[in-house]
């Protein structure tokens, strides 16, 4: 009795856990969807297959640490997983993106998109590419959201070829940027933003190409703030 007892409750959260792993891996499904959203030139769908890929990777961490998959599904590499689905949704999408539309000048589409593929994959691949303390080191790839930026903004395409290459440079300075969802410090407010960010954000890109201008420039408000908080010496910031 007390064996059987025993084996359900772990079946029941093997399960789960597998279930998890198996949200996680839908990533690749939007990406793809994306990727034709692309060459069907629909960048209405292409955004909401970005968003649909952003919100999986938003809260499978979330869930894997509910589920206990290391414990669970111990056969798959959650954080591996989590990597190649995140290359393929913030670096590959976006680096095709940009070669396919008019945002950036024509001579150097292939050399940007080759120069985000080379530099987000040192910056995957780094041994603390998310140090101890739950940071990213260098510029996190977040090539899809100056993606979705540069086509909301609409500004001249060597403008967005300029902050691209800053972007780039960035990955190499080592900068810890903050995991908002695992921020151990200003961390109700940070969730609280972020939420706020996301939730409006989302708003506003779902009414694209009629998106309000206002929404974009609010944004900058968050984005502000994520980079004080970055740059704010790590050893002298306060829990809240």
């Amino acid at each position: 009795m007390t064996s059987s007892a025993q084996t359900k409750p772990n079946l029941i959260r093997s399960i789960l856990a597998w279930g998890v792993h198996l949200f996680t891996a839908t990533g690749a499904i939007w990406g793809l969807l994306g990727i034709f959203a692309i060459f069907e030139n629909d960048y209405k769908m292409m955004i909401v297959w970005m968003i649909v890929a952003m919100l999986v990777d938003g809260f499978d961490g979330m869930l894997a640490r509910w589920a206990d998959v290391k414990k669970y599904a111990n056969g798959i590499d959650g954080a591996l997983l989590d990597n190649i689905l995140d290359y393929l949704n913030y670096v590959v999408v976006p680096a095709i993106f940009m070669i396919h539309t008019d945002l950036l000048p024509e001579p150097v589409k292939w050399l940007t998109a080759c120069l985000i593929l080379l530099t987000s994959a040192y910056q995957f691949t780094q041994t603390d590419a998310k140090t101890d303390d739950h940071h990213f080191k260098g510029f996190p790839s977040y090539w899809n959201v100056a993606a979705l930026y540069m086509l909301l903004m609409n500004l001249p395409p060597w403008v967005n070829f300029g902050f691209l290459m800053l972007f780039n440079i960035m990955v190499f300075i080592p900068v810890k940027y903050i995991y908002p969802s695992r921020n151990s410090y200003l961390r109700t407010l940070t969730l609280g933003l972020t939420y706020l960010y996301g939730a409006v954000g989302i708003w506003g890109l779902l009414q694209y190409p009629n998106h309000p201008q206002w929404v974009v420039w609010a944004s900058f408000l968050y984005v502000g703030y994520y980079l004080i908080l970055s740059l704010i010496p790590k050893k002298s910031a306060h829990a809240n």
